[in-house]
């Protein structure tokens, strides 16, 4: 544990967070260096899962970014502050990503160019004979399961799971072990009809 403590004070990403700030959060966490080593990974783990559910490609920079935040204001809170620490790790990083959200929409990064035409065809076609090689119960969970977006998608997730009698997580596995087979599927048809 002592090495990974090591590895992840090194790779803090702010100058100012010091070593010593960083043994700070640790204490902070669990008296106790080993306990507070595993609560350590174990936030930063979750934090990034968190994050990467968002879909956030820089997960891991956000985290670390959140990370040091918090090692910079534990000198300030440590002794007054009640309550789980992984709460406030939770909001400094929901605050951070927010930024960053505020910073993509203000710097947006240029759309690369549509794939010709001729490409897009031949993927679409792949797709479809990949999907019909599906069974039909297959074909329809996963048409289904991406069938809509935002808040409708979430409700009609629910009611397909429940009409499966299965719970929402045992759907997503479901749906995601059909979407990397049909993936596999659709590059080998690539590969065997190339342009």
């Amino acid at each position: 544990m002592r090495s990974s403590l090591h590895q992840a004070s090194r790779r803090r990403s702010t100058p100012n967070v010091t070593q010593e700030l960083f043994d700070m959060m640790l204490v902070w966490l669990d008296p106790d260096r080993e306990r507070a080593g595993t609560k350590y990974e174990e936030i930063r783990l979750r934090l990034i899962k968190s994050l990467t559910r968002r879909g956030c490609n820089i997960a891991e920079e956000l985290v670390d970014e959140s990370i040091d935040r918090v090692c910079l204001k534990v000198p300030e809170i440590a002794g007054e502050y009640e309550g789980d620490p992984v709460l406030y790790f939770h909001g400094v990083a929901a605050k951070v990503y927010l930024e960053y959200l505020r910073k993509q929409k203000l710097d947006p990064k240029p759309q690369p160019a549509p794939d010709p035409p001729e490409l897009v065809e031949r993927n679409h076609a792949c797709l479809e004979r990949c999907m019909d090689g599906l069974i039909p119960a297959t074909r329809n969970l996963i048409v289904e399961y991406y069938r809509f977006e935002k808040s409708q998608k979430i409700a009609h997730r629910k009611h397909l799971a429940e009409q499966l009698g299965i719970d929402i997580n045992a759907l997503r596995n479901r749906a995601l072990r059909i979407k990397a087979a049909l993936r596999d599927c659709v590059l080998e048809c690539l590969e065997r009809n190339p342009i």
